[in-house]
């Protein structure tokens, strides 16, 4: 079932991380850091450097995902090309300059309130292990013992459920004792087939209907009222 207001979800989300063995397992673009603009801004240089006319609808199903899985998956004028070369062409026309990721607000504050409760945290994201870093920085949130579970770290991401077992295991629990929170139609889909026990929907890049429908238990326009 839903919730349906701001009280309600703080509630639920503080009462299912009291229970013993609770942890929070985070997406990082979109979530915590809202560098969509930025990433969607890339595939839309690269995809005009090549001429290619490539629908908005398109672009976004790239979102939450590993480039190079989302190359190989999904249809387009890129068919039969290397989906790590196609990938390596975005990313060097990321420009943070322009399109300038922010944080999501509630973000930071939700992050310390969680360790300083002594809660097990962890990023779980389909980005590089470098840009994961560099937004905890952004974020004002090294040093307080959060994990990372990169693109490095898993044979497949997202929507496959490895990247949230694989969280859950280094955080030492069970994955049905994790609050998890994405953006992505992909993210929530490898969150629920990890078996998490709660799955928060955040609405920077997708409307509450769209996450409602992969998944979410609740959806957020940020992460405000998950900071207990």
């Amino acid at each position: 079932m839903g919730v349906t207001s701001t009280h309600d979800l703080r509630v639920r989300a503080g009462e299912f991380l009291s229970r013993p063995g609770a942890a929070v397992l985070l997406d990082l673009d979109g979530t915590l850091v809202d560098s969509e603009p930025m990433q969607r801004a890339a595939f839309a240089a690269y995809f005009a450097s090549r001429g290619w006319d490539v629908p908005e609808t398109v672009v976004r199903q790239f979102m939450g995902r590993r480039g190079r899985e989302s190359f190989a998956a999904i249809q387009g004028p890129w068919a039969g090309e290397d989906p790590v070369a196609l990938t390596d062409a975005v990313i060097a026309l990321t420009d943070p300059l322009t399109h300038p990721p922010v944080a999501v607000p509630g973000a930071a504050e939700a992050i310390r309130a969680w360790r300083e409760r002594g809660l097990p945290v962890s990023l779980v994201t389909s980005a590089f292990r470098t840009w994961a870093e560099e937004a905890l920085e952004l974020l004002g949130v090294v040093g307080l013992g959060v994990r990372l579970v990169t693109a490095e770290d898993t044979p497949v991401g997202k929507p496959a459920p490895a990247p949230f077992l694989l969280g859950a295991e280094r955080l030492g629990v069970d994955p049905a004792d994790c609050l998890a929170a994405e953006d992505s139609v992909a993210g929530l889909a490898s969150a629920r087939a990890a078996g998490v026990g709660l799955a928060i929907g955040v609405t920077t890049s997708l409307d509450a209907d769209t996450l409602t429908g992969a998944g979410a238990d609740a959806v957020v326009p940020d992460l405000t009222a998950l900071a207990p």
